[in-house]
């Protein structure tokens, strides 16, 4: 079973607009699917990426991976400024 909140809200008039456009170029069923939408496109364009589950898996594989160590910046400027 899911659990869905529910709200009372109050919107400007442009922003219930801006919702109906977004209803309609989806084809959602209601206004409450217009904002669900608009705050997972919000989560994924604005938040940071490490709220992300991906960008934590991510970080996992590339701490597991193959490193150099070089020690100090004079020793990786050595290593790589030939």
């Amino acid at each position: 079973m899911i659990y869905m909140a529910q709200a009372m809200i109050h919107i400007e008039e442009e922003t219930n607009r801006i919702l109906s456009i977004v209803k309609a170029k989806y084809g959602l069923r209601d206004k409450s699917m217009a904002i669900d939408l608009v705050v997972k496109k919000y989560k994924e364009d604005s938040l940071e990426p490490a709220l992300h589950p991906e960008y934590t898996e991510k970080l996992q594989k590339i701490s597991k991976g193959k490193h150099i160590f070089v020690g100090s910046v004079e020793n990786l400027r050595k290593r790589y400024e030939k």
